[in-house]
């Protein structure tokens, strides 16, 4: 059966089509994305502004074409954080639905950890023990752990890439009193969370997933796209920070430059890498494997199970 399944995250929109079978990982067939970039098309009372309502209707009608083109039986669509968290959230999704005639699911933060984790332990299998999961979005961080397919505890927080540079960079290169506040709001935010996601244990087996990580994890020295889903790619911490001291210095020209870096997610980079080196440091991680499945997977397996 081929499904597609369109994502409208905090940066992108994107479809990806499979070949789901019974017993069988889905195979990935086809995939169609662009920068949306909504979690920047808020405006000042935290409503998404005429023109990011325009791009995400075009953009989410082009993907039901193209869906319908590569032959989907179904389109599963959903919305994330920065459609979630909009105060005219309601009116977008109608016009989206009126104008396109698709549907979009908004799923909360707790869904997105929940869903993430489904994907990063059927990618790594049940010798991987405690799990412990971490996605750096757009415009939110999921953390999840647990020793089964469903997390004992999940959370989600306002600490997402785009969001942070937003709110605290808004000339785009970072000033050192910028660069500071932000490091020092990130680590109190997840801080208030740690204990409760420490209380069952350690980990057995720490996995970052999503577009953050892997940039972060390429910028590092690990294996490029090139090299496969199979290649083994860990983020380390102690590289980690080095890097983010030289990330800090650089214009977002030379950011862009750097591999792994796309253009429109080179002004995200540092707020990212802040984000990490926090979440790293907090729970004491001295390396993040680096999962190739995320959050897309986990709502496609999920549909998978129920076919």
């Amino acid at each position: 059966m081929r499904i597609g399944v369109l994502d409208i995250g905090s940066n992108t929109g994107h479809l990806l089509v499979v070949d789901a079978y019974r017993g069988a990982p889905p195979l990935p067939a086809f995939t169609y994305k662009e920068p949306l970039r909504l979690a920047e098309h808020l405006d000042d009372d935290g409503a998404v502004d005429a023109r990011g309502v325009k791009a995400l209707v075009r953009f989410v009608d082009e993907a039901r074409a193209v869906a319908a083109e590569k032959g989907c039986a179904e389109v599963i669509a959903f919305a994330t954080s920065a459609v979630r968290d909009a105060v005219n959230a309601d009116a977008v999704l109608a016009k989206v639905e009126s104008e396109s005639g698709v549907r979009l699911d908004v799923l909360s933060g707790d869904e997105e950890a929940r869903l993430t984790f489904l994907a990063v332990r059927r990618w790594f299998g049940w010798s991987s023990g405690r799990l412990g999961v971490f996605d750096i979005g757009g415009g939110s961080l999921e953390i999840a752990t647990g020793r089964d397919e469903t997390p004992e505890v999940c959370t989600s927080l306002p600490l997402g890439a785009g969001r942070m540079t937003r709110e605290w960079f808004p000339e785009g290169v970072p000033t050192d009193d910028q660069y500071e506040a932000l490091r020092l709001f990130v680590r109190q935010q997840i801080a208030e969370s740690a204990g409760t996601l420490r209380r069952g244990g350690g980990f057995d087996h720490v996995v970052a997933t999503s577009k953050t990580f892997r940039s972060l994890a390429r910028l590092s020295g690990a294996a490029p796209s090139e090299a496969g889903p199979y290649a083994r790619r860990v983020l380390r911490h102690d590289v980690l920070r080095a890097q983010l001291e030289e990330l800090r210095t650089m214009s977002l020209a030379e950011i862009a430059q750097q591999p792994g870096v796309s253009a429109n997610r080179a002004h995200q980079m540092v707020a990212g890498a802040v984000v990490a080196d926090a979440v790293m440091d907090l729970f004491e991680l001295p390396e993040l494997e680096i999962c190739p499945w995320a959050l897309r997977e986990g709502v496609l397996l999920e549909r998978h199970d129920h076919m």
